[in-house]
């Protein structure tokens, strides 16, 4: 909304970006951010949600009215972006102790301990990469700072990384700046975290964990990286909660750990890697980053055949975890939920002769829901407009899910078959499964080859 009005304002139109009070703050942020500072903001008090027709009525007339029209009366004027220091500036020096302090005070650290980016260290990590430390990857909102092989060094840097895990950050920020992925919708209300599927023989090779507790913080690989991203779209896109302003997560959660396919399992079963359905060729290196806006509590099945995995998979994850967004998916007509199998239930189902694309077929198929009870969540939502008819008659979503006005007729929980993303990985000994449901344009899953430098070799790895 905000970065819409400073468009219409720079073509000459003059503009007023209507906010909740929960969200002016944020509003002014990223006016600032776009060099926009004093762009207006009208205040709707409250939370609209919240509030009965009369109620809404009154504020609308005896409040926002005003509002609006004192915004517009202020022309918005472009200012200058607050300066900051050059990228091989030595910004402070003191003890371990007074770094951390300097950080936490300028909002740079993620609440936890980092390592100090010295120039020895951030150029520690850039002897694993062939592009140019000044090389511009993106630019990424809402501060509108720009990605740079420099800045990603950095943040490896503090988060714990070990310099040869560079190429991998790369490709992370690569997908993140992709305007596919939609980092500027990373500070909504949902708090959704970005999730990173790992592919490749790089995986053995940097000692990423793909086996029990892989998606559990304690393996360096596995736990850094994870937290690099979060660093990263906190110190580089600009995403902070209070006392920053710019994350409006009502809850959220903390960073995942990266989620690293158990490529042999995947072979043995006859089945291809994730990488694979991503369009990649097996073997090579990849990284796909999602959005992640809930997981699934641990979904055991057993059996011996497909159906029973299927159907435990289908209840659990599927009605549960992924079912609620569904209303918001149907709206913006994408969704790309994923599921991850231990390997010992996803060999039952490749060995009973399905392949992925009948998981997922099974899964649209047989994973319904009460039309009735996604009208009345949407709602909840905000969605007050929400319409399967219209959707199915504008072409959103296929005619599946509006065959009647009864409420109680069934209707799909996935979206379409293809978009579902199946990865196996964690322990072999046990028969869970996990979802997640991905939050529709708001983090798009993007997959990016990571790129070894012509030097990679054990000798360059130390």
């Amino acid at each position: 909304m905000v970065r819409a009005a400073a468009a219409a304002e720079k073509a000459g139109f003059r503009s007023v970006s209507i906010a909740t009070s929960g969200f002016v703050q944020q509003a002014h942020a990223i006016a600032k951010a776009l060099g926009m500072a004093n762009l207006a903001v009208a205040e709707y008090p409250g939370v609209v949600m919240m509030d009965g027709r009369e109620e809404l009525r009154r504020k609308v007339t005896e409040v926002l009215v005003d509002n609006v029209i004192a915004g517009l009366a202020a022309p918005a004027q472009q200012s200058e972006k607050p300066s900051e220091p050059g990228s091989r500036d030595i910004v402070f020096k003191g003890s371990l102790k007074e770094v951390q302090e300097f950080f936490h005070r300028n909002l740079w650290s993620d609440g936890l301990p980092v390592i100090p980016p010295t120039l020895e260290e951030v150029h520690g990590f850039l002897r694993f990469t062939d592009r140019s430390p000044d090389e511009v990857i993106g630019v990424l909102l809402p501060e509108n700072r720009q990605a740079t092989v420099w800045n990603t060094a950095v943040n490896g840097v503090m988060a714990g990384c070990r310099p040869e895990y560079m190429p991998v950050l790369i490709a992370i920020v690569e997908a993140i700046a992709d305007p596919e992925f939609g980092i500027e919708h990373a500070g909504s209300t949902p708090g959704w975290e970005p999730l990173i599927v790992l592919n490749g023989p790089i995986s053995k090779e940097l000692d990423f964990n793909c086996g029990s507790g892989v998606l559990r913080i304690g393996r360096q690989a596995n736990s850094s990286v994870g937290r690099f991203l979060r660093l990263y779209m906190r110190n580089v896109a600009g995403l902070r909660i209070p006392p920053g302003a710019t994350d409006k997560a009502t809850f959220g959660y903390t960073f995942n750990a990266v989620l690293a396919e158990n490529e042999d399992a995947v072979a043995e079963m006859g089945w291809q890697p994730f990488s694979v359905d991503r369009g990649f060729a097996a073997g090579e290196n990849v990284v796909t980053v999602q959005s992640a806006v809930s997981i699934s509590p641990a979904c055991y099945s057993g059996g011996d055949t497909p159906e029973s995995h299927m159907e435990a998979i289908g209840e659990i994850i599927g009605r549960g975890s992924i079912a609620y967004r569904m209303p918001t998916a149907a709206k913006e007509s994408m969704a790309y939920p994923l599921i991850a199998m231990s390997p010992s239930v996803a060999g039952v189902i490749a060995k009973g002769g399905w392949t992925k694309n009948d998981v997922r077929q099974w899964l649209y198929d047989n994973v319904r829901v009460p039309a009735g009870l996604f009208e009345k969540l949407a709602w909840h939502t905000g969605k007050t407009t929400f319409s399967f008819r219209k959707y199915v008659e504008e072409g959103l979503i296929s005619r599946d899910f509006w065959q009647s006005d009864d409420p109680n007729r069934l209707v799909p929980v996935f979206l379409k078959p293809e978009w579902t993303g199946i990865v196996v990985s964690g322990d072999p000994g046990r028969n869970q499964s996990k979802g997640y449901a991905q939050n529709q344009k708001q983090g798009v899953p993007v997959s990016k080859r990571i790129v070894l430098p012509r030097s990679w070799g054990p000798g360059i790895r130390g």
